[in-house]
């Protein structure tokens, strides 16, 4: 399908400059744009592609200003980054979905799947399991006994959600995806470590996104909590009986230990690590590989380094830290020449 420049701003609410009737029907980076594609620049960094670009429509924001030439068809937006995943949304929903049970699916005589749901090859529904309407179960999905599927999910290749979990409405599992394997809990014994049974579960809330390989593990006792509208990266591990607050965004490899509790809006950069028993209000955003040792409970700060500080504090500190070497070299000659004085 073909969008004119007009329908596009028209969608948006933008402002078209440039030839209203270009046409695009293919999505392209800026830097790699090609005549009938649509392209965005939200970041300054790339602004010198637009002046290059063969890319026929470019989204920009309502305040940019060009500082050459530009030969494209611009369609200023508040956001440009925002109006391109609007598009994006809007081309996928138009894919054709599949639909049915593959002759090599196996689905339980007493599992439900639901109206327009599709289940693929090799793919398990187990025993008393409920799969809502419209959900797209790929390949390899295992959906273990009593587990429950919202309504329109889409599970990816080789996604396992064990027993009794719960999943909401229009989650998105990624593939190797993990929900409700045990909790790592061992209790030291004479002769090794004795396991800790884990009986409860995981639920998943609403609008969750969640990447390749991470895992969830089910609770001790009672649920994991992943709230609406959460989006985890790949590698995230939540571990037994955590809570992860609407709308909190993990990057690659967060690490939560056991039975922390995160607040909504939260920010956490790659390779954050989170100690257990922990709480976290609201609104913390936390810079990459920063080790958040105890509670944050006011939320509303930005932190940074391991054990996590203000980020402030961390950058000053951090223009320090690579002088030390020299600072103590000039305190072991003061500390000599203090000496001599006395001495004298």
């Amino acid at each position: 399908m073909e969008f004119s420049a007009k329908q596009i701003a028209e969608y948006l609410g933008g402002t078209v400059e440039g030839d209203e009737n270009a046409s695009v029907k293919t999505f392209a980076k800026i830097e790699e744009g090609v005549k009938g594609a649509i392209s965005f620049l939200a970041n300054p960094h790339y602004a010198h592609y637009l002046y290059d670009t063969q890319s026929s429509i470019v989204l920009v924001n309502k305040d940019f200003k060009p500082e050459h030439e530009v030969h494209t068809t611009l369609i200023r937006v508040e956001n440009a980054y925002e109006a391109i995943a609007r598009l994006l949304t809007l081309y996928q929903s138009t894919m054709q979905k599949r639909t049915g049970i593959h002759p090599l699916a196996c689905v339980a005589e007493t599992a439900t799947v639901g109206e327009g749901s599709y289940v693929g090859p090799f793919a398990y529904v187990g025993e008393h399991a409920v799969v809502g309407k419209g959900c797209q179960i790929y390949a390899g999905v295992v959906i273990e006994e009593r587990a429950t599927v919202g309504d329109d999910c889409l599970f990816y290749p080789n996604v396992s959600v064990y027993h009794d979990c719960k999943i909401g409405n229009r989650v998105t599992l990624h593939s190797g995806c993990v929900i409700g394997a045990d909790g790592f809990g061992f209790a030291p014994a004479a002769d090794g470590y004795e396991k800790i049974p884990q009986i409860g579960i995981v639920t998943i809330e609403d609008d969750v996104e969640i990447g390749a390989n991470t895992c969830v593990d089910r609770s001790t006792m009672g649920s994991t909590i992943v709230r609406k509208g959460v989006k985890l990266d790949n590698l995230v591990q939540v571990a037994h009986n955590c809570e992860v607050g609407a709308n909190t965004v993990m990057s690659a490899q967060v690490g939560v230990a056991g039975s922390t509790k995160i607040g909504e809006w939260c920010m956490f950069g790659g390779q954050v690590g989170i100690a257990g028993h922990a709480v976290i209000g609201d609104r913390v955003l936390c810079g990459a590989q920063a080790g958040i040792a105890g509670s944050i409970r006011k939320g509303h700060v930005t932190i940074q380094g391991s054990p996590a500080i203000d980020a402030k504090n961390f950058m000053r500190s951090s223009v320090v830290f690579k002088y030390l070497p020299e600072m103590r070299q000039e305190i072991e000659a003061l500390k000599k020449e203090i000496q001599a004085l006395k001495a004298k």
